[in-house]
């Protein structure tokens, strides 16, 4: 593994379950991208301005990496625009039909010991790999 970067690795957990436990304890809610994307799209009265800085904060995070290490952290793809927005719609029907994402049943609801998010997770993770198999072996795809 050429990129193996663990202490990074370990900062990045670090960072998202401490912004996680804080959001489960300043404000009781639980921090699951889709959820805080969905209530921004149809607020409650009052609720919009810290779904706003929570995604914009997550947004601009890449900023905070430039400052402490001098360099933007590298993102590339092979993938076709088609092929990435065919993924994000996929995705996106996936955390409505799994009534949330990898956020908030992967890092929230397994802390929490949810039997739901267990299932949830444990069905992303099999469909992640299951999709890259069949696209690096059945379809041909990048090896």
């Amino acid at each position: 593994m050429p990129h193996f970067t663990p202490y990074s690795a370990l900062l990045g957990g670090l960072l998202i379950g401490t912004a996680a436990s804080l959001m489960l304890l300043l404000k009781g809610r639980i921090a699951g991208i889709s959820g805080i994307v969905g209530g921004l799209l149809h607020p409650s009265k009052g609720d919009a301005s810290w779904r706003a800085l929570f995604l914009i904060g997550m947004m601009t995070a890449p900023l905070g990496a430039l400052l402490v290490t001098g360099h933007l952290p590298e993102i590339s793809s092979q993938a076709s625009t088609r092929t990435i927005l065919l993924s994000g719609l996929l995705v996106g029907f996936g955390t409505r039909l799994g009534s949330g994402c990898t956020s908030g049943h992967g890092v929230c609801g397994l802390a929490r010991r949810s039997p739901r998010s267990l299932v949830a997770t444990l069905t992303f993770i099999a469909s992640g790999a299951l999709a890259v198999f069949l696209s690096r072996h059945v379809f041909g795809g990048a090896s």
